[in-house]
């Protein structure tokens, strides 16, 4: 099957059409739309000469993947031991409550993406809340309003 010319072409073509690089092209296709888009599946399938459906069952399975686009601000709370422990559920809950979206879900305005992280490994500074890649540590409910910074 011929392949239309694409940036997700680009990224095929650095690999040799091989099972085993399923998950590397995945990942930089999804590095550079952001998600991984119906149309990109059925290219990488394609290109790998594999069904549409293997390729969202590998890529369903790890949850590193997207299928929707993120919003503009991504928000990660831990839920592991510790956080969960010093209040991150709370914490989840505010920001659940003021952005009006629950886990894996996306501002109707596209603005922030909420999602729960198993572990950051920064336990001694639980609970945790990464956005846009910048820790807070010690996070409590009160402090949400500090974390949404609008569209900017």
């Amino acid at each position: 099957m011929e392949i239309p010319e694409t940036a997700v072409n680009s990224i095929i073509a650095r690999f040799t059409p091989s099972r085993e690089n399923l998950i590397p092209i995945l990942h930089d296709v999804q590095e550079m739309e952001g998600y991984l888009a119906p149309a990109s599946i059925a290219q990488v399938a394609a290109y790998l000469g594999l069904s549409e459906s293997e390729v969202y069952g590998v890529a369903t399975f790890y949850t590193r993947f997207r299928f929707k686009p993120a919003g503009k601000h991504c928000l990660k709370v831990c839920c592991g031991t510790a956080c969960h422990v010093k209040g991150s559920g709370e914490v989840f809950a505010e920001l659940e409550k003021k952005l009006g979206i629950k886990a894996g879900e996306t501002t109707s305005d596209g603005v922030y993406s909420l999602e729960t992280v198993a572990c950051f490994g920064s336990c001694a500074l639980a609970p945790i809340v990464v956005a846009d890649g910048r820790v807070s540590g010690r996070v409590a409910p009160a402090d949400v309003d500090e974390l949404l910074w609008g569209d900017s």
